[in-house]
């Protein structure tokens, strides 16, 4: 494919970022999308020097797939910093939840759900950060449906329209498939979620202490085969990850070894062959790593 040359052309060349280039890595991207057959968007912001950014179809709607789970997570820290509840506290682990759509009754299949664990304790108390733990680092349905249920997934979007992520919506918890059938699905944009992660990078989703604390628990994400792919392995990333099928999404903060911070998100759709398109979003990732490594 083509964007293996552009690739080849990015990774050697130092002076991308410098003097307003920006725009030719745009460009380059933006070629490399083309030329793969789906639909993508990007966005990326250096945090320390804002005006270095890209964005590509950043305000296209996406299914969200699993990177809802982030946004849900911070509602289940703001709460608890309002002390409705601790982070402590217990919940009983079920797989019973009602449709949105005429509150029928529903569960999740063991074989369609990551955090295969969780099944075994269905009756037993797990605490809320045991289970925020699950959802994120494992990408637990069962725990993401018990969470948005204890916060209500209006709260959920109402935090977000806070932080100025004005499309994202979680409308409900996962296979509830009464709802999919009826249109009504999570989605997001590539720049909601870069100011998702960019509030959490600065403190400002919960406050500096909650912020840190979500931080770590998106640093034990076991899915890593699209940003943190290519990098290197000391590398801090900080990630949730999103696939159902034909999409594939991640959406990162990156830390470098001089301090540095970047968000980055890829968000994909409509792809028919999975392991190309991830395969071309790891090497995305690698190009802005590449270029950020090449330009302090």
């Amino acid at each position: 494919m083509k964007y293996f040359f552009f690739l080849s052309f990015l990774l050697f060349s130092g002076s991308v970022f410098s003097q307003n280039k920006t725009e030719l890595l745009k460009l380059q991207i933006d070629s490399i999308f083309t030329e793969t057959q789906g639909d993508f968007a990007l966005a990326f912001k250096d945090l320390s020097l804002e005006e270095r950014s890209v964005y590509i179809n950043e305000h296209e709607n996406f299914h969200a797939a699993s990177t809802m789970k982030t946004p849900v997570m911070i509602e289940v820290f703001n709460q608890a910093e309002a002390g409705q509840f601790s982070l402590g506290d217990s919940l009983f682990v079920k797989n019973g939840f009602k449709s949105i759509l005429d509150g029928s009754s529903f569960s999740l299949e063991l074989g369609r759900d990551s955090g295969e664990h969780l099944y075994s304790l269905i009756g037993k108390k797990r605490s809320i950060k045991d289970l925020i733990i699950d959802m994120i680092s494992q990408s637990s349905n069962l725990a993401t449906n018990i969470l948005i249920e204890l916060v209500d997934a209006k709260n959920v979007n109402k935090s977000m329209r806070e932080l100025g992520a004005k499309n994202i919506n979680v409308l409900r918890g996962v296979e509830d498939m009464k709802a999919y059938e009826a249109g009504l699905s999570n989605s997001t944009t590539a720049y909601d979620l870069m100011l998702i992660f960019e509030a959490l990078a600065k403190g400002q989703a919960v406050n500096p202490r909650a912020d840190k604390q979500m931080l770590e628990i998106l640093r034990l994400q076991q899915h890593t085969d699209l940003i943190p792919a290519l990098l290197p392995k000391e590398v801090e990333i900080a990630n949730k990850t999103g696939w159902i099928t034909g999409v594939h999404h991640d959406s990162a903060l990156v830390k470098l070894a001089d301090g540095r911070s970047y968000v980055v998100v890829l968000l994909s759709k409509n792809m028919e062959d999975m392991e190309a398109g991830t395969q071309m979003l790891a090497g995305i990732s690698k190009i802005i790593y590449d270029l950020m490594i090449n330009n302090p």
